[in-house]
């Protein structure tokens, strides 16, 4: 290995390591006494309360109105994460397939309409969208997270340049076999796009799984919560009955809160990659 290699991989491990080491001090505080944290501050190596916190956190009923647990919180946050990823995805691929194959005369325009929306963040558009959920009667539902948020621009961005890049010559063997403008899309389109809709799949699950205000605002109801909100929330209920701080908690949530992310990222990671850089048809 030459010497230029050797540099390289050791900027990229001290970079892996600077990335990683906060994650492992949340881990490490998580395993220890409230007493040794409020003492010493955070800690470095693992303690003995590892099965301790976790099992309160994931089982026992907390939260300001004591109605709620890690486990409630992590479902919440699946049924958001996978929601909000499929409904992105199957939104942004027919809108992208209407954009590309149907040739209507307004098709550019709107394409660049969707597309300028990505300059419009979710704090600009939170008070009509919170409007039209609270008058659907969606406020405190699972629906009334996901629906409002599924329109995705980047998404249809992706999938229409992955639709133009289709070979024309499909489209017209599929019209000659007798094929309907939604076969095309079924029996062709979207077996052609599966690593496109891995990677898309994967990063609006991450984005959705981290969402916070949103959600912070859709619920009022502990049982609805993610697990995102559950960690401020147990930020402001640090003190219990006049206890000690609850410190080990809120990095023991903040550890499960990251570990779904990581999981579906580590495993879909090879058809991550070859979604956002497979060319060929």
């Amino acid at each position: 290995m030459t010497g230029s290699k050797i540099i390289t991989h050791l900027i990229l491990i001290c970079g892996a390591i600077f990335m990683t080491l906060p994650v492992w001090v949340a881990f490490a505080s998580s395993t220890h006494a409230p007493e040794t944290l409020l003492r010493e501050g955070l800690q470095i190596w693992p303690g003995g309360h590892f099965l301790e916190t976790y099992n309160e956190v994931l089982f026992v009923e907390g939260g300001v109105m004591k109605k709620v647990t890690a486990m409630q919180m992590l479902g919440n946050s699946m049924i958001l994460g996978v929601g909000f990823a499929v409904g992105k995805v199957v939104i942004s691929m027919l809108a992208a397939y209407a954009i590309v194959y149907f040739r209507f005369r307004l098709a550019v325009p709107l394409f660049w309409v969707i597309f300028l929306t990505l300059l419009l963040p979710l704090e600009v558009r939170i008070i009509p969208s919170y409007k039209v959920v609270a008058d659907l009667g969606l406020l405190d539902t699972r629906a009334g997270l996901i629906v409002p948020l599924i329109a995705s621009a980047t998404g249809t961005f992706f999938f229409r340049q992955f639709f133009r890049s289709v070979p024309d010559e499909l489209l017209e063997a599929a019209r000659l076999d007798g094929a309907t403008a939604w076969g095309f899309f079924k029996d062709i389109l979207v077996p052609l796009s599966k690593t496109m809709i891995a990677a898309i799949l994967i990063i609006m699950f991450v984005v959705g799984w981290n969402q916070y205000l949103w959600p912070l605002i859709m619920t009022t109801k502990e049982e609805n919560y993610t697990l995102v909100i559950g960690i401020k929330q147990i930020y402001q209920v640090l003190s219990e009955g006049g206890e000690l701080p609850q410190f080990q908690k809120a990095f023991a949530l903040t550890i499960l809160a990251t570990l779904p992310p990581v999981m579906v990222v580590l495993i879909f990671q090879n058809w991550f990659v070859k979604g956002l850089v497979e060319s060929e048809k």
